[in-house]
């Protein structure tokens, strides 16, 4: 008897998914035996149990589930408007939606076949900034244009639009299954301050957030420096940007940091660690530099260097010659006196591991739940930032944590995390699995020593396929990090086979998030289905509105005339809208 609506009938009544929605946790298959309350999600140590609270929907509709495609891409994606220049935003054609049987064979009618075992949203790479933090690296746009985005002020504004756009959306736009979740994969923050994860995870549960630092009163950064390398909207300086095209915006900065609310999301919701979320500015391990501490919350800000200083630092970091962040210590001391004043704001302190754990077990953070977020109190214990929940009957999720806190934007684990990672999946063979991280399979080539285990081994990613090509039911592994849409199909070896899902940022253009359907075709095959959608904001702008949706629309065009950004962040067509076919595991 199968344990999930079908698609293609009329489904009365209540469904057993929609009753673990409504009673809490459950045990994860395993033979684990017994229910946890929902503020004790799983302990992320190798050996242990593998228990969590169940991803709960939406309710269930009575009538027959139907597609729900209204305000997706499949219905309409922003387009630009011209070739050259600062370009105009407008309503374009949706995206199609692309079938691949690179791992099996579609077979016909399936859509009248079809069940709907599980519906989710993920948002990745939200970087919530504090732009007026005396940590930017902004000044490294001397020898690379794209180091600072013009749009940056304005991530709060953005983010909040994509929640209400999640809101929105009534059902899951192939199957019509009610949303069960959102997961973010990271980097949600963009300076590992606590001003950002503070406006993060309001933006998430609901809240009002003046996304603004230092002078309650008024906008201190390089937006009003008057140096002409970055945009001045507010000020007649011909910056660069204006000189191509970029508007005079009377009111912008005031706007910017004007306080907004977040309605929160009206859906459970997970959290996934990035590697800008575990090291300040996303590649130095620099937590016990009291210097750079001293630095974000003090009065300083450095804010124009040289075009030869700034490309040597900016190597230091794209090749890790730096990972513990002394060279840059070195770097900002040497440019004390170059620093302009700001007003200090303790509110900038980077965070640890351990306070973004209990930053997101905060009642206060908790929304619609679970507790924690998926973290739990034994994720503090550990110090550990990975765990397993129930998605629904027939799915776990597992959030792996594949930063590096030995410095680095590039990940990988640790033998304990990848030992952990496979008992789970032994202890839950009878169900299909989703894997959640930051990083790719292709990112993880970092395999410095974590401090806190400094004689543990690290795996890259080239591992860790490995590891899920041996269990045959891992569906999917869904990550961020390199702002792109790609979908990679993986056959391995060992006779696995599962899609890699990697999504787009929602900090650079066409700024995206993404559902995903997982549905059991009844012929031998399982589809996954993967739909991109924007935010709420309207795709065309008015200069004249700085409203709270005005300048989430704003930051999207903005985002698209960033000077240097790529035009390929949207992938190909075979990496947006798709059905992902496999065979049953």
């Amino acid at each position: 008897m199968s344990r999930t609506r079908s698609v293609a009938g009329s489904g009365q009544g209540i469904h057993r998914r929609s009753v673990l929605a409504a009673t809490g946790a459950v045990a994860l298959s395993g033979g684990v035996g017994y229910a946890l309350r929902p503020s004790d999600s799983q302990a992320a140590t190798a050996g242990e149990s593998t228990t969590a609270v169940a991803a709960s929907s939406r309710r269930a509709p009575a009538a027959p589930l139907a597609p729900y495609t209204k305000g997706t891409t499949v219905a309409s994606v922003a387009a630009p408007r011209g070739s050259s220049g600062y370009r105009r935003l407008g309503d374009g054609p949706g995206w199609q939606r692309v079938v691949r049987s690179d791992l099996a064979a579609p077979k016909s009618g399936r859509a009248g076949r079809r069940t709907a075992l599980a519906a989710f949203v993920q948002l990745t790479d939200l970087h919530i900034i504090d732009a007026q933090h005396p940590l930017r690296l902004e000044y490294l746009r001397s020898a690379d244009i794209h180091a600072w985005r013009p749009h940056e002020a304005l991530t709060v504004q953005g983010a909040i639009a994509l929640v209400e756009r999640i809101n929105a959306l009534r059902g899951a736009p192939v199957t019509g299954a009610p949303l069960h979740f959102a997961m973010t994969t990271g980097d949600n923050t963009d300076n590992n301050a606590k001003s950002e994860l503070d406006w993060f995870l309001k933006i998430m549960s609901g809240g009002r957030i003046t996304p603004n630092s230092g002078d309650p009163r008024q906008y201190e950064g390089v937006q009003n420096s008057g140096l002409k390398q970055y945009w001045q909207p507010d000020a007649a300086v011909r910056d660069s940007d204006k000189q191509a095209g970029f508007p005079h915006l009377d009111g912008f900065l005031k706007a910017a940091i004007r306080e907004v609310r977040s309605p929160g999301l009206n859906l459970p919701w997970y959290s996934t660690v990035g590697n800008h979320d575990t090291l300040p500015m996303g590649c130095y391990a620099s937590h016990g530099d009291s210097y750079l501490t001293e630095l974000a919350v003090g009065g300083k800000k450095l804010m124009n260097v040289t075009a030869a200083e700034a490309q040597q630092l900016q190597a230091q970091i794209k090749k890790a010659r730096d990972p513990q962040g002394v060279r840059y210590h070195d770097f900002l001391k040497s440019h004390a006196r170059s620093m302009r004043s700001v007003t200090p704001d303790e509110r900038r302190a980077p965070f640890t591991p351990a306070e973004y754990l209990q930053a997101h077990l905060d009642p206060a953070h908790r929304g619609l739940g679970p507790a924690g977020h998926g973290y739990s109190s034994a994720n503090l214990d550990a110090g550990t930032q990975y765990y397993a929940f129930r998605i629904s009957d027939d799915v776990i999720g597992i959030s792996l944590d594949t930063t590096d806190s030995g410095g680095h934007y590039e990940g990988s684990i640790g033998t304990a995390q990848l030992k952990w990672l496979d008992k789970t999946l032994r202890d839950n063979k009878d169900s299909y699995a989703v894997i959640f991280s930051h990083h790719t399979s292709k990112t993880m080539t970092n395999l410095r020593s974590d401090p806190a285990r400094p004689g543990e081994r690290r795996h890259n990613g080239q591992e860790v396929l490995a590891l899920l090509g041996s269990h045959p039911r891992v569906l999917a592994w869904v990550n961020g990090h390199i702002h792109k849409n790609v979908i990679t199909p993986h056959a391995m070896a060992s006779g696995g086979s599962f899609w890699e899902i990697s999504t787009a940022s929602h900090v650079d253009f066409p700024q995206l998030a993404r559902v995903i359907e997982l549905a059991d075709n009844k012929d031998g095959t399982i589809s996954l289905f993967t739909t991109l959608v924007e935010s709420s904001a309207p795709h065309r702008t008015d200069f004249s509105d700085l409203s709270q949706t005005g300048l989430a629309a704003l930051y999207r065009e903005l985002s698209l005339n960033a000077p240097g950004a790529s035009t390929t962040l949207g992938g190909d067509p075979k990496d947006r809208n798709t059905e992902l076919v496999l065979s049953k595991g």
